[in-house]
């Protein structure tokens, strides 16, 4: 924070207008416009593209130099040393854990990992070719319904546990939404594998077998995991922390987060990446498809390329392409139709000037995309496992919110309807 001030001259208004002027540990300088409200004036900022809506420090984000820190570490960092649900402790907590720290956390977490079995009934109210994403909303959101003693929002206790059980039983539930798809029971939790792991089994596991996921593809899936995990005040997160703002309960604000992630432009990505290679179809028509992508005229669009944060490179993406080499080489895909097509996009979207002049790189959703598929997991479940990572983020900023004194979200409009007319 400094003693700054900018002035804001408005016609009509006699004197310029003081607005104070803040300054974080990184990132812009903001201009404080609280007060203009007073004054009859609001700012306009359709996608609130320049506006600090909230105090954060959870996450930092530079675009322009390809940079996203968790509590001030790089991300990279973190994948090549951390894991998932360390990551997790340290969104919430803002430090890393000791080795006794961790074990108690992970301990706390997989002991959380199963569902109230009444829940289960709830899947038989949908269809077997309902989207995931639509159970997982009703899902979540009705876990309030089953955990009345934790949803005392203004006790530090109550968002801690809250916070246990939804990182814990939402791959649960996700899971669950698979399983019903394809008509097999639910495989129940096994507690002595780890995170990642434990969902890979709860996924493609049967009661018939008692096989355990390779570590490989564990190994993959927890970092999509971690990669997804918090991404700032992105449109989902600032849905929860809105949500959260008017004193609805933890599960309720998720599940809001969860139905905003739904949407193609937010947590579609990597599923809009595998309908792309899809129609594309073979490697022959890929000259085709790139010419259309250069044709302004032309609707198509290469997804999974640039980032619409990051301006020069996405940093979580060359962690994801190691990851997606190492599960290729694990499952000899090399030679998948689709993974073909994949990997010549990605080559030319390095080469060519045209890409390369625009930042069209390939980004993180391209290679989970890729990594996802060649796993086995159906194209409706990606955004699925992305609220599933993304649900520490979440939590950790709506538990934020309410860690500080706080006031429900109004944001103001421009008005260009009717003026008042009589009936």
């Amino acid at each position: 924070m400094t003693d700054r001030k900018a002035q804001l001259i408005v016609d009509g208004i006699d004197t310029p207008i003081e607005l104070p002027v803040y300054s974080g540990t990184l990132g812009p300088d903001v201009i404080d416009v609280r007060s203009l409200s007073g004054m009859g004036i609001f700012t306009y900022d359709p996608g609130f593209v320049s506006t600090a809506a909230c105090e954060s420090g959870i996450t930092y984000i530079d675009g322009d130099k390809g940079i996203l820190l968790h509590r001030g570490y790089p991300i990279e960092q973190l994948a090549e040393k951390s894991d998932y649900l360390e990551v997790c402790y340290l969104l919430l907590n803002g430090e890393l854990p000791s080795p006794q720290q961790k074990a108690e956390f992970v301990n706390i977490v997989m002991n959380h990992t199963m569902v109230h079995e009444q829940i289960t009934y709830f899947f038989r109210g949908f269809r077997r070719d309902a989207h995931p994403m639509a159970i997982m909303v009703a899902c979540v959101g009705a876990l309030s319904a089953f955990y009345h003693d934790s949803l005392d929002i203004s006790d530090p206790h109550h968002r801690e546990v809250c916070a246990f059980r939804l990182i814990a039983k939402m791959p649960t539930l996700a899971a669950m939404c698979y399983k019903y798809s394809i008509g097999q029971p639910f495989m129940y939790p096994r507690n002595n594998l780890a995170y990642a792991e434990n969902f890979l089994h709860m996924m493609f596991g049967t009661p018939c077998s008692d096989s355990k996921p390779n570590p490989v593809l564990a190994k993959a899936m927890d970092r999509i995991f971690m990669l997804h995990a918090d991404h700032e005040q992105n449109a989902s997160t600032s849905t929860v922390r809105l949500a959260g703002s008017s004193g609805a309960n933890p599960f309720a604000c998720i599940a809001s987060g969860i139905a905003a992630l739904w949407g193609p432009a937010h947590g579609g990505a990597n599923e809009a990446v595998l309908s792309m290679l899809q129609e594309i179809g073979d490697e022959s028509r890929i000259p085709e498809f790139i010419k259309r992508a250069k044709d302004p005229d032309d609707s198509f669009r290469l997804m999974g390329f640039g980032h619409r944060v990051y301006h020069n490179f996405d940093p979580r993406a060359t962690v994801m392409k190691a990851s997606c080499d190492e599960v290729l080489k694990e499952l000899g895909k090399s030679d998948d139709p689709l993974l073909k097509i994949a990997r010549q996009l990605e080559q030319i979207a390095l080469k060519d000037d045209y890409f390369i002049k625009r930042k069209l790189y390939p980004n993180v959703d391209f290679y989970s995309g890729i990594i996802l598929n060649a796993i086995g997991i159906p194209t409706n479940m990606f955004t699925v496992i992305f609220a599933v990572a993304r649900t520490i983020g979440w939590i950790s900023h709506w538990s934020e919110f309410h860690s500080s004194p706080n006031r429900i979200g109004r944001p103001r409009q421009l008005y260009t309807g009717v003026k008042q007319r009589d009936y």
